[in-house]
């Protein structure tokens, strides 16, 4: 069964290289484009008003199947495979090749080397830079823009403990479809503290559940790290008690007891569905 969530295809347009595999009226090559907000929609219908399906962060890149000719371009991002609408605003022909990223939930970039000026940008843990070189306390881009060098890292570089970027969101704003500390969902926390551990992963709870980890018991001893899944959510273990977890509850990311949540969770008709360890 296709999922249109990470399938570029509909009755009328696909992606070239899906042909012979779905149905469409014609394929097209698309085009890649770089994600140039720090911070961009995407959403299920292009319109400002539709709901958020998930955001992409500067520096990802997004290819280009269809555009509606007022704003919107149809696509799908390259990190995770997400399909979906994003306002072409948001897109640029690629102009860097990111070798950074910023490592702290937020962080400032400066037109020039002084704190003091006016932020340019303001980027959020995850997003992709080229930095060209460094110079006292500031990393400066291709672009000319100054970021503390503290606040970034070679892509390659990987936090040791998902769970403590985790934590490091805890009082951030509930937002369905979020992946910044501006907001966050369940699944957009796991992905994003995952991501920044060297770990690939998919968008969306369901997706999560069937490609990381291993099972164990949910009667079992929970360790610090396995993700615990219900019905359309996602729960961090922070140690064999509590787990912090977006949530629409707290309407915010929170630490709590794992037997506090399963009963609220459980109140209202929804069981553990699973547990999945990484290591």
């Amino acid at each position: 069964m296709v999922d249109r969530r990470t399938t570029p295809a509909r009755p009328d347009l696909a992606a070239k290289y899906l042909e012979g595999h779905v149905s469409a009226t014609r394929f097209v090559e698309g085009e890649e484009f770089e994600v140039f907000d720090p911070i961009a929609p995407m959403r299920h219908e292009p319109n400002h008003n539709a709901p958020l399906e998930t955001e992409a962060l500067k520096g990802e890149r997004f290819t280009v199947y269809d555009r509606d000719g007022e704003g919107w371009a149809w696509g799908q991002l390259s990190s995770d495979g997400y399909v979906g609408w994003m306002p072409e605003f948001a897109l640029v022909h690629p102009r860097s090749q990111p070798n950074h990223k910023v490592v702290v939930l937020r962080t400032f970039a400066f037109a020039g080397p002084s704190i003091k000026l006016p932020p340019a940008e303001a980027l959020p843990l995850g997003a992709r830079i080229e930095v060209v070189k460094t110079d006292g306390m500031f990393a400066i881009t291709s672009r000319g823009l100054y970021l503390p060098a503290s606040h970034v890292a070679p892509l390659g570089e990987a936090e040791e403990d998902f769970v403590a970027v985790a934590e490091r969101f805890v009082g951030t704003p509930y937002l369905w479809g979020g992946k910044s500390s501006l907001g966050i969902d369940c699944s957009g926390l796991v992905q994003v503290t995952l991501t920044a551990a060297g770990i690939g992963t998919p968008r969306d709870s369901d997706m999560q559940e069937q490609a990381l980890g291993t099972a164990v018991p949910k009667s079992g001893k929970l360790q610090r790290g396995d993700l615990v899944f219900w019905k359309g959510h996602v729960a961090i273990m922070r140690d064999k008690d509590t787990v912090v977890h977006a949530n629409a509850h707290h309407m915010a990311t929170a630490i709590e007891p794992l037997a506090e949540a399963i009963a609220r969770i459980q109140a209202a008709g929804n069981d553990v569905f699973s547990v999945k360890r990484l290591k």
